[in-house]
C-alpha cells in the first residue's frame, strides 16, 4: 500500500462533474459551453455552477463573445489548470498504487 496523502488530493477537481470538465478539456484545450454540455450531459445550471468554480480558482477562462448574432461562450483549460489537473491525475494514482487496474 502506498503511503500517498490522499488529503492533499485537490478538492476542487474532486467532484465528480469538475473532474470530467478537466479531463474533457485537458484533451479539448478548449469547448463551446453547448458541447460540454452535451458531452457531458448536464443541465446549463449545473455546468454553469461548476465551471464558476474552476474559474475563480484559476483552473478555466470563460469566455463569452458573438459569433454572428448568436451568443457563443467558449471555456479553455488555464496553464495553472493543466498544472493542477496533472497533478491530481498523478496524486491519484500514487495512491492507488502498482495494484490499481490498468
Amino acid at each position: 500500500m502506498s503511503d500517498y496523502d490522499y488529503r492533499v488530493l485537490d478538492e476542487v477537481i474532486h467532484s465528480r462533474v469538475r473532474l470530467a470538465i478537466m479531463s474533457y478539456l485537458s484533451t479539448a484545450r478548449e469547448a463551446e459551453f453547448t458541447e460540454l454540455r452535451t458531452r457531458l450531459k448536464l443541465s446549463d445550471g449545473n455546468l454553469s455552477t461548476h465551471l464558476k468554480k474552476l474559474e475563480d480558482t484559476g483552473y478555466v477562462a470563460v469566455n463569452k463573445g458573438f459569433v454572428g448574432r448568436k451568443p457563443q461562450t467558449l471555456v479553455s483549460i488555464t496553464d495553472a489548470g493543466e498544472t493542477a489537473f496533472k497533478t491530481y491525475v498523478e496524486g491519484l494514482a500514487a495512491m492507488l498504487g502498482p495494484g490499481a487496474p490498468n
